[in-house]
Parts: C-alpha cells; sequence; structure tokens
C-alpha cells in the first residue's frame, strides 16, 4: 500500500552497542535538557502584585446584558441552552404583565436563568447563539468556592445593574 505522505521514516532495528546499552547517552541528553531549563526565565506569575495577560479571545464568566433603557435583554427563545453542549443552562419563559415594560424588551423574558458553572465548558456557543445578544462571556475568571449550589448562578447573579437605578 502506498502512504499518503513523505513522513514515514524506517525503523533502525540494529543492535544496541554497550554503551546505548547503559543508557549513558539519553541520561547525558536528558541532563543537558534540565540543565538548560535552569537558567531560563521562570513561567510562574507572583499573582497578587502581579496580572497575568490574557489572550483577547480569552472567555470567562457568563453576563446577562441590558439594554441602553436599562431593560433585559433575554427574551426566553432558548438558543442558547440548545446550543450549550454541557447542557448547563436552564430557562423558564413567563410573558411580560401590564406595567412591566421599562423591565423587559419583549413580551417574553427568561423568569428563571441559570447556569451551573461547573457543567460549562467555556466554549462560548451560548453567545453566538444569542440572536439578540443577551449573554456574553466576560473577562472575570470563576471565583473558587467549597460547596456546589456556590455554583450555580441565577439571573440575579449573572444580571448587570440596571444603569437607570445606578443613576438616582
Amino acid at each position: 500500500m502506498q502512504p499518503l505522505t513523505n513522513r514515514a521514516k524506517a525503523v533502525d532495528r540494529s543492535p544496541m552497542t554497550f554503551l546505548e546499552k547503559m543508557y549513558v547517552p539519553a541520561i547525558a541528553k536528558g541532563m543537558g535538557i534540565t540543565f538548560k531549563h535552569i537558567f531560563k526565565r521562570k513561567a510562574t506569575v507572583s499573582f497578587p502584585e502581579q496580572r497575568r495577560q490574557f489572550s483577547p479571545v480569552f472567555r470567562g464568566l457568563h453576563i446577562l446584558n441590558r439594554d441602553e433603557e436599562g431593560r433585559e435583554r433575554c427574551t426566553a427563545c432558548g438558543l442558547c441552552a440548545v446550543a450549550c453542549p454541557a447542557e448547563a443552562i436552564t430557562m423558564e419563559a413567563a410573558e411580560r404583565k401590564p406595567g412591566e415594560e421599562n423591565l423587559y424588551r419583549e413580551e417574553k423574558y427568561a423568569a428563571r436563568y441559570e447556569i451551573n458553572m461547573l457543567r460549562c465548558i467555556f466554549c462560548g456557543f451560548c453567545e453566538e447563539a444569542c440572536p439578540k445578544d443577551a449573554i456574553y462571556l466576560s473577562e472575570t475568571f470563576a471565583p473558587s468556592n467549597y460547596q456546589r449550589k456556590g455554583f450555580i448562578y441565577g439571573k440575579p447573579d449573572l444580571l448587570i445593574p440596571n444603569p437607570k437605578q445606578q443613576d438616582k
């Protein structure tokens, strides 16, 4: 059978010499690599004093966005929950009641919106699937916690503060 690439190398099947049987060249080569890395710059970052630079495509904690008037953007379409490969997002839709026009953009809104951060793989599919740009992944770390229930973020944890209420 013809190989697909020219990367194949013939394996040397000749018997090992006495020096090779003692593994002295292999040990010397390994020690050389070790000594070469001893004098290189350390990759460790002293965390509280120094901050590590992240990639511009870093994906951190989820945030539910608001529009310019302070209303929630999420219309509970469920596309983010469907797009999530880890099934970390759960939501329940509700109808907007009269007088709540200043809280929600559309007639339908997410009454319950939860993300299980223990399941989340930070893939960003939820952000890409959202037609209203209601959810995005920020540049903030997911904090540590001691209990499982602390990793399930509800709607109050994810929603950014209302800019209209902060002005007052």
